[in-house]
């Protein structure tokens, strides 16, 4: 049987992050977990809403994006299409963004491999003219 409520300490063994980060989270209104005097209980979907949150966060996505999602989502049942439509842009976005990234790194490679013959010829010509 699984289980249908989790403590905060239980998604933060969970998903290995804070109690901290998981109140945070909170804060952002991206997880709504009930009262039961000073504890929160966490539902269900407030534990796929973390791993969504989670798996957001790997993928670059900023948090306002993740709960733009979110709220489309929960808007109406029609809103998963628009949901979708946005995700499929911002995926588009973040692959234009790590091409671009990727196209920086080999520049910025050639770059320093130029720095570092340079040093090294330079070097040889000092002992050259030191021997």
């Amino acid at each position: 049987m699984s289980k249908t409520t989790f403590s905060i300490s239980d998604l933060a063994s969970e998903f290995d992050v804070t109690t901290r980060s998981i109140r945070f989270y909170e804060d952002q209104g991206l997880l709504f977990p009930s009262r039961k005097g000073q504890t929160r209980i966490y539902s269900g979907q407030d534990r796929v809403r973390l791993k969504l949150v989670l798996r957001g966060k790997r993928l670059g996505f900023s948090l306002a994006e993740t709960r733009e999602l979110f709220e489309l989502w929960d808007e109406t049942p029609t809103g998963s299409m628009k949901q979708l439509q946005l995700l499929l842009e911002k995926v588009e976005e973040k692959k234009a963004a790590l091409e671009q990234q990727l196209k920086d790194i080999a520049m910025l490679q050639l770059e320093l491999d130029s720095a570092e013959s340079r040093c090294r010829e330079a070097m040889q010509q000092l002992d050259k003219t030191t021997s």
